[in-house]
């Protein structure tokens, strides 16, 4: 692949109040060959400044409004885009935009959380569910790199208070074991594999106590690559100073 290409995944929480909050600064600043955003909570497909038309845009926001959605921006122009996975139970929340350029896939992704009585665990199991069986059958193909906020904590390593969350939404058995057995079909988590005993690094913090001033956080958004794709790795990162949301952007670069 000769260059180094970078990629920027980050849960915004709503896209226009990211533009309020520097959006185009730090795509400016960062200047990801591929950006790829989730809980974008757009109905219509907003006005982009002119001085970032290089970016192909493709933008897949859910049937409800004001509800979760994805967005993917990418200097080189696809050469193919899917919005979700073929599951209307699923695709209607607009969790999955599926990139295709000349040496990998990018697949963006906004996974269901399991709120906080669990009420929705099943329904996000069953997605998990259909979304291996949708990018193993990418992988046949060609490398595949997944992005974005999954919604668990894989490891106690991952979480501030393991204990303390041991049966909470993203960190509960079902959706930990979920994530195991996922890696083991042929993936790596990028981060952790460059940074395997890296304490203390999280992409999402809560809004109260203090949360993120005191670094109280969950590690749960990511770039997971084919196995045979990890040679490709350079860096792993987290920008935890990126404010704006109450998730950081998560990004590799890969040569």
């Amino acid at each position: 692949m000769g260059i180094t290409v970078k990629l920027i995944s980050w849960n915004v929480n709503g896209f226009r109040a990211s533009v309020r909050n520097g959006f185009y600064e730090f795509l400016k600043a960062q200047d990801p060959d591929v950006l790829c955003l989730q809980e974008i909570k757009m109905h219509e497909v907003p006005q982009i400044p002119l001085e970032f038309s290089e970016y192909f845009l493709v933008w897949n926001p859910a049937d409800k409004k004001g509800y979760s959605g994805t967005a993917t921006f990418s200097k080189k122009r696809p050469l193919s885009v899917k919005k979700g996975m073929g599951e209307k139970k699923f695709d209607s929340e607009g969790r999955m935009i599926t990139t295709e350029f000349e040496d990998f896939y990018v697949v963006n992704n906004y996974f269901p959380n399991s709120q906080r009585t669990l009420a929705r665990l099943g329904f996000k199991l069953e997605f998990n569910q259909h979304f291996a069986k949708f990018v193993n059958k990418l992988k046949k193909k060609k490398p595949v790199l997944i992005c974005g906020d999954l919604n668990v904590a894989h490891t106690e390593i991952d979480i501030a208070r393991p204990k303390e969350n041991a049966k909470n939404a993203g960190f509960t058995p079902q959706e930990r074991e979920w994530m195991t057995d996922f890696l083991s079909q042929g993936y790596v988590d990028s981060f952790r594999h460059l940074h395997p005993q890296t304490k203390d690094k999280y992409s999402w913090w809560s809004y109260m106590h203090n949360a993120r001033k005191r670094n109280i956080g969950w590690r749960i958004d990511y770039f997971i690559v084919s196995e045979n794709f990890a040679d490709n790795l350079k860096t792993a990162f987290i920008l935890e100073d990126v404010t704006g949301s109450d998730h950081a952007p998560v990004g590799i670069k890969i040569k």
